[in-house]
């Protein structure tokens, strides 16, 4: 059996966000880039299912990674390899960068295809654009039942179909069950995930890591990257800076509720 999981490199949340000269993005030649909190926890889930199956007796699933992105993505992937992914496949192409979730989606699903997934994990959204959209896009075009905000997942002992538990609205759970081949996108939070070991870093740097072009994938040029791209960023500005406070001092409880719901009712808050 072999699993895939994608991942995306982001700038840490805590990073301080410049936008660029251009106008058309953020400033990206000093920022801390990590893996995505949802596509950590993906790369836990693969894990632990490698490890369920090994300890009632059935072989390791092959876990490959995957990722999109210029030559710092490397880095994400040798991560994923240093937690415990098998092998890596970098979609390191300028030809297939600067795409939106259609285009991007189309590339992945070209290097999953190629790979002969079983079943494929992604996070369920990217912590910087948070579409939520390449995993139903890659799922589409490989033609896998999809499921999204998974909470839970278990195998089942003839490695035909899963268990899946999706988070609803309202505190409510969907429980499905999906034949293999089959896709899921994780929700964060599900599970915790682990650090890397200096030996497991170690054995990283000897792990296979491959490089994928457009011609290797077989994609058409006009469907991937920028060129595939269904929409085109014109501009990128900050939130306005937020309004000062309104202090209401020096009357009664009772005065102070009044002129509180007053000021709410005129910024037409109530």
């Amino acid at each position: 059996m072999r699993i895939g999981v994608c991942i995306k490199q982001v700038p840490d949340t805590d990073s301080q966000l410049r936008i660029a000269d251009s106008g058309r993005g953020i400033d990206d030649s000093d920022l801390n880039w990590v893996i995505s909190s949802c596509d950590l926890c993906a790369l836990e889930e693969a894990l632990l299912l490698a490890e369920a199956e090994l300890a009632r007796g059935e072989e390791r699933p092959e876990l490959v990674v995957f990722s999109l992105g210029p030559a710092r993505v490397e880095e994400a992937l040798r991560k994923a390899l240093a937690l415990g992914a098998d092998r890596a496949v970098h979609l390191a192409d300028e030809a297939l960068q600067g795409g939106d979730a259609l285009a991007d989606g189309r590339a992945l699903a070209a290097a999953v295809a190629k790979e002969h997934c079983d079943l494929v994990l992604t996070g369920a959204q990217s912590d910087d654009i948070g579409q939520a959209a390449t995993p139903a896009v890659i799922a589409e075009i490989l033609g896998f039942p999809y499921a999204w905000l998974v909470m839970a997942v278990e195998l089942d002992s003839g490695k035909r179909s899963l268990r899946v538990v999706r988070e609803l609205e309202a505190g409510m759970n969907e429980v499905l069950r999906l034949d293999l081949p089959a896709l899921l996108a994780i929700q964060s939070g599900i599970n915790k995930p682990r650090f890397a070991s200096l030996r497991g870093t170690l054995q990283a740097r000897k792990k296979p890591l491959r490089h994928e072009d457009r011609r290797g994938l077989e994609v058409d040029a006009a469907r991937v990257g920028a060129a595939g791209a269904g929409f085109e960023t014109e501009s990128v500005t900050l939130p306005p800076a937020g309004a000062g406070g309104v202090m209401i001092e020096g009357v009664s409880a009772e005065t102070a509720a009044e002129e509180l719901i007053a000021h709410l009712e005129r910024e037409a808050v109530l």
